[in-house]
């Protein structure tokens, strides 16, 4: 899996103005041992007050989460429809039909479905707006098929499953059963096949008036053996309940005439709708995937932004830049801009006599953290604007 790291810089950071040497100047900072650095085009948006700004900053790190978790709903839904398949579910998580690191490296803000020219809260609205409607259209059509599958799986199981579960339409013939009789009734019971000496020599006593020997064996399985035993239905309670205490399970059947025809049609059914719904899901995960992780980014993007005129002020002159890592690197990357670029977060950070980061101040760090400003992974404070981000 990648990270991506999202980061700001005021153009002072750097020896040259030129914003082509910052990033080559970061790269030299993260070498291609830790990450790879890519140049990050942020437009210049429409900016309010300070008090605005700082409300805006909170509301960005709020949607950003529920972006984060759109997502991962979407990827745990095509996990499931596609049984964990790593390489299908790569076919399906696709931003605008081109790999998602492609989207991420090619990133350009979509100035017709955002305009930058419209103030930063209606674009928040807009988005929380469009990530809500992908998360229910989601979510509906997921639990649609998982309603589906589930249905499915039942009627399977009733074809399949032992003496115990199955279907026993196909199984017991009409001429077993005692039917219309006003005093009499058949009992359909399922026993280990371990205990069906125990049943033969028990269940005439279970309760009272069991027909004698009228026990029948049906059929068995590898599990259980299914007997048919008629009683007087004033005790019939009474000898199922009894039949529960020993473990054995009272099946409830009732002959209808073209019954066993009648399953398979439901079994049809229900299998060719499984198949369709199953096709719409996982292209409503495709379509999902793409939206929230475009959503995602255009937050992200936003938050950057915001936090960069909070930090840095005015005028708009920053570098941004986007480093693709992995999990297990992106530590030491963040290392090396720590170490490069500290003495932006002024007396944030302790230092030792040779003038080395220690660590940063709690206080500070606290401080910072409740203005909005820095807040990134676990509320840290950073020296420079610094947001990461993985897709499931």
């Amino acid at each position: 899996m990648s990270r991506y790291a999202l980061i700001s810089l005021p153009q002072s950071a750097f020896d040259s103005g030129d914003r082509d040497e910052a990033i080559s100047s970061l790269s030299a900072t993260i070498t291609s041992d830790n990450g790879s650095v890519l140049p990050f085009s942020i437009p210049d948006f429409k900016i309010g007050t300070l008090d605005l700004l700082v409300q805006q900053a909170d509301d960005l790190a709020k949607l950003e989460g529920a972006c984060q978790s759109v997502v991962a709903k979407v990827a745990d839904s095509l996990r499931t429809v596609l049984n964990n398949d790593e390489d299908r579910m790569a076919s399906y998580k696709m931003v605008n039909d081109k790999p998602t690191d492609h989207y991420l490296r090619n990133f350009s803000w979509n100035k017709m479905r955002y305009r930058a020219d419209k103030p930063i809260a209606d674009l928040i609205g807009t988005l929380q707006k469009e990530l809500n409607t992908v998360d229910n259209d989601v979510k509906s059509k997921f639990n649609q098929y998982n309603a589906v599958k589930t249905n499915l799986a039942q009627l399977q199981r009733r074809q399949t499953g032992t003496l115990a579960t199955k279907s026993l339409t196909p199984i017991v013939k009409p001429s077993l059963l005692v039917q219309d009789s006003e005093y009499l009734e058949t009992h359909l019971i399922a026993v280990p096949t371990n205990a069906k000496k125990d049943f033969i020599k028990s269940y005439e006593t279970l309760a009272p008036m069991v027909v004698p020997r009228s026990s029948v064996e049906i059929d068995h399985d590898d599990e259980f053996t299914l007997f048919a035993v008629v009683t007087f239905k004033k005790h019939s309670a009474e000898f199922v309940h009894k039949c529960r205490e020993q473990k054995w399970t009272p099946r409830q059947y009732k002959y209808v005439e073209g019954g066993r025809e009648e399953e398979q049609r439901e079994l049809d059914r229900v299998t060719n709708e499984e198949r369709k719904v199953c096709g719409e899901a996982l292209r409503m995960g495709r379509t999902g995937w793409s939206e929230s992780v475009m959503i995602w980014v255009h937050v992200l993007t936003l938050r950057v932004f915001v936090e960069a005129v909070l930090r840095y002020g005015l005028p708009l002159d920053y570098a941004t830049a986007l480093i693709k890592t992995t999990p297990k690197l992106a530590p030491k990357a963040k290392a090396a801009l720590d170490s490069k670029y500290s003495y932006l977060g002024g007396n944030a950070f302790g230092r030792d006599k040779h003038g080395r980061v220690t660590k940063d101040d709690a206080a500070l760090s606290s401080e910072m953290a409740a203005a909005g400003l820095g807040t990134g992974e676990g509320n840290e404070y950073t020296a420079f604007v610094y947001y990461e981000a993985e897709f499931p």
